[in-house]
């Protein structure tokens, strides 16, 4: 049994990175982050939802979300944007820029990576960055994303390079200027691992009396609740069930659970199932009776209408529609 719910989500959502580059740059410069509906085609089609991320490895420099605030980010932190906003990341704040240009767009994603955007042809670059995006599955359901802030940083600049973060930097860096066989995957990989880490660190921040999925993942009682229901999601659970192995009343595991998930266990149990069963069908290697049988349906024709009822399709007409994206 799975005791690790963020990791069955993170797997269950196909959790990837790509188009990793790197920015070079001499004040005064500034870039504006491609749309969400340019970038998101390039990384992962058929996905849809996307994960933007600016490591600074040396000086420092601004982000500006699409609602005017502004974050300052030091040589050693990490501004991760949760849902891909469209931002500006420049060497002072307030600056303004046009945004990134399909052919940029089509050139950091079609070639080799690292891409290298240069500002700073022909002289020393007082801000270095590593940048890259990560793509999701949005829907059906996915608890995590919904309860994330739309913005995070992370990181310590006290921490140097022994921090985690330092370490992610050393390592990216490191297959960046090598470009040995398989970088791309190794640099997707670490960007991966990297906002793990930064959700990780985020959890441990939450203030007591917080709500929401993350800090139900805190909560013994619903936590281990959460950790049972993606461990078997095939079972035919009951509340008196899951509040006997949770080691917690059924009255106090209903009442705790919707307090801080926001819906029943069942209902979260049902939810669930369906975002296991769209990545099923999206990989396209069970047919649909195996998958309903995999999840805990008895025939599928009930898992069919569960599915339709969820998704407004029919689980045939979802794989050929993502399948075909």
């Amino acid at each position: 049994m799975s005791a690790d719910a963020l990791s069955d989500l993170l797997k269950t959502v196909r959790l990837t990175g790509a188009a990793f580059f790197e920015i070079a740059a001499n004040d005064p410069w500034v870039i504006e982050s491609p749309a969400r509906n340019v970038m998101l085609p390039k990384i992962l089609p058929g996905a849809d939802h996307l994960i933007a991320y600016h490591v600074v490895t040396m000086g420092r420099c601004f982000a500006r979300t699409s609602d005017g605030d502004t974050i300052p980010v030091e040589a050693g932190e990490v501004v991760v944007f949760t849902h891909g906003d469209t931002h500006v990341m420049s060497s002072g704040p307030g600056m303004q820029s046009g945004p990134t240009s399909a052919a940029m767009v089509d050139t950091m994603t079609s070639g080799p990576l690292p891409f290298l955007i240069n500002f700073a042809e022909g002289v020393e670059p007082t801000t270095k960055l590593v940048c890259g995006y990560l793509a999701c599955d949005a829907r059906p359901f996915n608890p995590l994303m919904d309860n994330l802030p739309r913005v995070i940083k992370g990181g310590d600049p006290a921490d140097g390079d022994n921090g985690w973060l330092g370490q992610f930097i050393r390592f990216a860096v490191a297959e960046s200027a090598d470009k040995r066989a398989g970088s791309e995957g190794v640099l997707s990989k670490l960007s991966e691992l990297m906002f793990i880490e930064v959700i990780r660190r985020h959890l441990n921040s939450l203030p007591p009396g917080q709500a929401g999925w993350l800090a139900g993942l805190r909560d013994p009682f619903v936590g281990k609740t959460l950790s049972l229901m993606h461990g078997a999601p095939a079972r035919s659970w009951t509340i008196e069930d899951l509040a006997k192995e949770a080691g917690v009343s059924r009255s106090v595991l209903a009442e705790r659970f919707t307090q801080l998930i926001g819906i029943p266990p069942i209902q979260y149990l049902a939810k669930w199932r369906m975002q296991i069963a769209a990545e099923r069908l999206t990989a396209g290697q069970s047919n649909v009776a195996t998958v309903a049988a995999e999840i805990g349906y008895e025939s599928e024709a009930a898992f069919s209408r569960a599915f339709k009822k969820s998704m407004g399709v029919p689980p045939s007409a979802w794989r050929r529609d993502r399948l075909h994206a």
